[in-house]
Formats: C-alpha cells, structure tokens, sequence
C-alpha cells in the first residue's frame, strides 16, 4: 500500500521547477517565432502595397532578418532603411503599425503618397523616424503624437499640410524636428524641448518664433512668414540695444552709496574746484576727440562710395578660351581664386556690368520662397562672384552673399525671346521640382540681362569629376557610385518626359549632371534651349546629339534617350565624347565602343578604373548593353526611359547582392544617427538659402 502511494506522489520541487523552465523556454521561443513571422507578414503586405519590386521571400515571413532592408534585434524586426527605393504609394493599415518592436524607420527619398496610416501609433517602441523626400500629403500624422519615446522625426520635403500640434511640444525625448518644404500653416507652438537640430523653412507659417527656439540658425526659418530671432524683431518687439561704446556696459551709480564718491564727503568739507588749466586741459581733449571722431566719418564714408562704384572701375572676366589640360581634355568648369569680384562686376566682354541694368527690376522667385523671397537683388549684386564655367547658353557663377549663403547664378546669352515669351517659358522650367533635378530657384529679366539661379552644388559637374584630374592624388570613382549617378540621372531624365509627350530635356552631357557633398547626381539646364537662340544652341560637334536631330531647340524625347547612352558610355569608358578623336579615324563615341565590342574585345572598353571590380563585370556589360540599345540610330529603336530606368534599377540590386553591401543604405545612414548633411551646421563654404 505504502508503496502505491509512493507512486503517485508529487515529483520533488527541483524536477518540478525545471520541467516548468523547459516549458516556458519552449513557449517563449514558439511566441519569438510567432512574433518574428507576424513582422514578416506586416512587412510583405507594405510591400505588396507601395514596393513590389523588393526581393523578399514572401513563401516564408520567418525569413524577415535576412530581408534587404531589415534588420532583426532580439528576434525581432528592429530597423527598416529603405531610402531611395523607388517606393510608391499609399501606407496601408495593417503594415508598418504592427512592428511593435520597430525603433527605426527610414523611408526617405521615395514616393510615398497620401496621409500616414492612424495604426502607426502601435509601432509604439518607434525613436528614429525618416520620411523625408516623399510625396505625403494630409495633415501633420497624429499617430507621432502617441509615441512619448520619439527621438528623431524627419518629414520635410512632403505636402503636408495644417498646424503644427502643440501636442509635438509633449514629446519630451524629441532632439530633432526637421518639417522644411512642407505647406505648414499658422505659428510654431511653444517646444519646451531642448532641440538639437530643427527647421521649418519653406513653409506658410507666420508669428513669432518662440523663445526657446531664437537660438536657432536663421536658415531654419527662410522662406515663411515668420519674425523674431534670428531674422529680426517682429513689429512692435523692441530692437536689441546696442552696447555702449568700447564694449563696457554702463554702470550706474548707486542713489545713495554711503555718503562716498558725492560732492560732499561724510565731513561735511565741500569739494575742490577744477583749476583753470584742467579745465582748459578738457577742453583741447574734447576738441581732439572731436576732430578724430569726424575724420574717421570721413574715412568711412570715402570708403563706402569706393564700394559703390568699384562696378564701374573693374574689368570683365577674360573671354580668353579656357586652358586644355593633359590628355586633350578640357574641364568644362574652370574654378580661380583671381577670379572673385562682387557680382555687381561681372559682364561680358560687349556688355555692361550687371549694376547698371538692372534698376526698377527685381528677381522672381519659384516655389515657396514666392512668397517670402530669402534674399532680393541687391544682395544678390553684392555677392562676391566666382566663375564656374562659360558654356554655349551663358556664364555660370558661383555667388555668396553677405548672409553666408551660396547660390549658383547662369547669365544667359543671345536670348531672343520677347518679355512674355520668356517669362511663360521659364515657368515652365521653374515648375518643374524633382529630387534629382536641380531647381531653378529664381529668374531676373531686362532688356540686357537675363539671370538664372539655380542651387549650388559643391562637387561641380561629372565630367569635371570624371575627366579633371587622373594624377595620382584623384580619388577615383567606383563601380557603385557611377551605377548611383547613372541611376539618378536616368530618374531625372524620366521625370521630365512624365511631365507631357513632348517634353525633353534638350541638352543631356556629363557637365549637365552636378553632384553634392555625397556625390548625389541631379540634372541642370534642362529646357534651355529653348530659351536661346540658333546661334547659342550646342553643334554636334560634342558627341551627345541625336543623328536625327537637325535643330538643337527641337529634341525629342527619343533624342534624349540617345544623349543618356552617351552619357552612359563616358560612364563606363571614361572617355569624354567631345574629345578630338578617340582613334586615327576620329570615330565618335558610340561608334568606338560598338567596333570594340564587335572584336570581342569587350574589356578593353572600360575604364581602367573600373577593372579592379571584377565581382560585377557582368553588371557592367549588362549597362554597357543598355547603353549601347539608347544609341540605335534608329529613334524607334532606342528603349524609352522608364524602362532605362527600370534596367538600370534590376542592375544595381544584382550588384548589390553580388557585393554584399547596400551603398544607399551606407550613404544614408550617417543621416539616421543624426549626422547626415542635411542636418549638420552650415560648413564655412556657406549654406543654401533654399535648402533645410
């Protein structure tokens, strides 16, 4: 009996624990799995809706960490960067919301539309938001609101439109706030935040910026209605005193000081009178100080009108040709130290100075700063000017104004255009706003001068890049960066032919695509040749037009497409259409590499800087390929651009796995830590006015 019993007893605590321990390790696990397997079905169902091209397995969710894009901490999904994906479309519910364990979104630099799904407040473990570069649209997303632990949020470069919440003012964690290029409306609520990084700039806004915030530059703030700080008391708002003389804040004496320092001593005994010679001492000072005082009034004022009319007195930049450098190229932009002078100077050999046109006229802005325009032309006269470049539509200056901002400014040539046809077609240019195209910022138009201002980009142009300097102090440009500029150009290129059937961009070269800091390509003087006369339109001498193309105002968009395979070639061959002759026969670009390639000679096209990557040689050949299909004499034959765009796309990804990296992910991760150039202080170069 005793012995049945002792069977059926309770097994001892230890075993009993243990056994508990296995079966709660077992379901702790089954729950990860799970957990891991419903961020994986999130994340296919926001890439069924807006990324379909994304190369994610979608026959098994448990495979999210391997995902591009995805990174997994503690087995969940932790991070998601996938900046310039070519994302497109609406968030839906049900996606990005149910990444309970998310701490990182970047979604940059994509196409994203419409309002922001209300489910995102369940991401609720969410610090660093990035959705900057998109097309969202609808008010400020009230599911931030709901996330006390956000950190970083990034929505500028989108429609958004409303107040800003003063409910923002509540996330107490929140370092940086970045909502410039918006349609925001009304006053900045009080952030009792202490920001690191902010900006509102372009934007509807208006009142007074508020205290907590006047310490932040004044770029954070161009291009809005708003007043106080850093661009000036608002009305009513008394100035800032200015302090006394010598630096010394006055000192006031005490009302009563204890009898000391007053006519009368606590004795009782009167002071003692000046004698005659000190008085006569203070005289003659006074008399000194007063004839040194209206000497240096004299000087400054001899030096101000010096200022005025050094326009006048100083020469034109030399219309001499520009220097050729080694090996028969010719940098197309040309940089001089000697040639720095107020922009006021700057002129053509046969034209007068730009200061004495431009009276009764003023600069018309595009875009936000219509509103409110950043700078005017009177500081755009005082700039100091550096010539760029001189090129077959005008000369190219960079200009820095007195503010510290840089600006680049094209003085046109030989426009033949009257008044009204000029200014419809330059809206036409100045409408046309795209990531990778470089907007056309402001015009100014007289009878004698036609001006242009554009954004400054700190690295110039391709071909200056590709072609300058090949001595042994060039830092060469890889695989992965010429892919990412053929990529960009390719978009730019695209986005223009959306905007009508007949739109092109007319003068497609490596000097028309201009780089950032980060070597970030963006299209520039697209549709000027329609602005130019016969005389100033580019010959074909430069190896980029189309066979068919017999007026050089008058490109097709198949045209375009046969320019891009050039630019494509002197990507890879590095090799500049506009050379002299690329064999005895003087062959022109195209043709070169069609006859090598025929010899099955296939290597011996690219340039040499690009054979030490031999994991992607058959990405090469595959864009080598695309661009030899855009060059087909015949224009039916050539691919339209969103299938360059596309082909172009597939590549990079094939090269990206193949390398095991993801370059775009590199570029923009800096950003993600709070270090990118977008929101870094303005270098000492100088800032753009119209940039956050």
């Amino acid at each position: 009996m005793r012995a049945a019993w002792r069977g059926v007893m309770p097994a001892p605590p230890a075993v009993a624990l243990a056994t508990l321990g296995v079966l709660l390790l077992a379901a702790a696990a089954s729950t990860m799995a799970d957990d891991l397997a419903g961020d994986g079905r999130a994340l296919l169902a926001f890439r069924d809706a807006v990324g379909k091209h994304l190369a994610w397995n979608g026959s098994d969710p448990a495979t999210a960490c391997s995902w591009t894009g995805v990174t997994c901490e503690g087995g969940r999904v932790a991070v998601l960067r996938l900046p310039g994906a070519a994302l497109s479309g609406r968030v839906p519910e049900g996606t990005l919301g149910n990444l309970t364990a998310l701490h990182t979104l970047s979604l940059r630099l994509n196409a994203l539309t419409g309002a922001l799904p209300g489910d995102l407040a369940g991401a609720s473990a969410l610090r660093n938001v990035f959705l900057n570069g998109n097309r969202l649209s609808g008010e400020f997303p009230r599911a931030f609101l709901a996330l006390p632990g956000l950190i970083r949020l990034a929505l500028g470069g989108n429609d958004l439109t409303g107040a800003i919440p003063k409910e923002v003012g509540g996330l107490a964690r929140l370092k940086v706030l970045l909502l410039e290029n918006n349609r925001f409306s009304g006053e900045i609520p009080d952030l009792k935040q202490p920001l690191q990084q902010f900006n509102v700039s372009f934007n509807q806004l208006n009142g007074s910026i508020p205290a907590t915030l006047r310490s932040m530059p004044r770029s954070a703030f161009l291009g809005t209605g708003l007043c106080g700080g850093p661009l000036g008391p608002c009305p009513g708002e008394p100035s800032p005193s200015p302090s006394p003389a010598g630096g010394q804040p006055a000192s006031p004496r005490p009302a009563n000081d204890g009898g000391k320092g007053t006519n009368e001593g606590g004795s009782g005994k009167k002071s003692k009178k000046l004698s005659g010679g000190a008085i006569a001492g203070i005289a003659i000072g006074s008399a000194i100080g007063a004839a040194l005082l209206l000497f240096l009034l004299v000087c400054l004022c001899c030096r101000s009108g010096r200022t005025k009319t050094r326009s006048m007195e100083m020469p034109p930049p030399s219309s001499a040709p520009p220097v050729v450098t080694g090996g028969g190229r010719k940098p197309p932009e040309m940089t001089s130290a000697a040639a720095v002078a107020p922009m006021a100077t700057v002129g053509h050999p046969h034209v007068s100075p730009l200061g004495q046109s431009t009276s009764g006229k003023k600069l018309i802005f595009f875009g936000s700063a219509a509103a409110v325009a950043p700078f005017d032309l009177e500081d755009l006269l005082r700039a100091s000017a550096e010539v760029l470049g001189k090129g077959a539509f005008g000369t190219t200056y960079k200009a820095v104004l007195e503010s510290g901002a840089t600006v680049a400014v094209k003085r046109l040539k030989d426009v033949t255009l009257s008044e009204p046809e000029f200014r419809e077609r330059i809206a036409d240019i100045g409408e046309l706003q795209h990531e990778f195209i470089v907007p056309l910022r402001a015009y100014y138009y007289s009878k004698d001068e036609k001006l242009l201002v554009y954004d400054f980009m700190p690295m110039g142009s391709l071909s200056a890049v590709l072609h300058g300097n090949r001595g042994s102090g060039r830092t060469p440009l890889n695989w992965e960066t010429r892919s990412s500029i053929a990529l960009a150009a390719a978009r730019g290129v695209e986005y223009i032919h959306s905007t009508s059937s007949s739109a092109s961009h007319g003068n497609i070269k490596s000097s028309n695509v201009l780089l950032n800091k980060s070597y970030q390509a963006r299209l520039s003087d697209n549709g000027l040749s329609a602005l130019v006369g016969p005389s100033s339109a580019p010959t074909r001498a430069s190896g980029y037009r189309a066979p068919e193309v017999t007026d050089p105002r008058r490109v097709s968009q198949k045209a375009d497409v046969y320019s891009f395979g050039v630019l494509l070639l002197e990507l890879l061959t590095g090799k500049a259409p506009s050379q002299a002759a690329l064999n005895d026969e003087g062959v022109d670009l195209p043709r070169w590499v069609q006859s090598v390639v025929r010899s099955e000679w296939t290597a011996e096209v690219f340039d040499m800087e690009l054979l030490r990557y031999q994991s992607v040689e058959e990405q090469m050949v595959q864009l080598l390929q695309l661009a030899i299909d855009c060059v087909a004499q015949v224009p039916d034959a050539r691919p339209s651009m969103p299938h360059v765009v596309l082909r172009i796309e597939k590549i990079k990804r094939s090269s990206e796995r193949l390398e095991g990296r993801d370059q775009q992910q590199q570029q923009t991760s800096n950003l993600e830590e709070g270090d990118d150039q977008t929101s870094k202080p303005e270098s000492a170069e100088g800032f753009n006015p119209f940039a956050p």
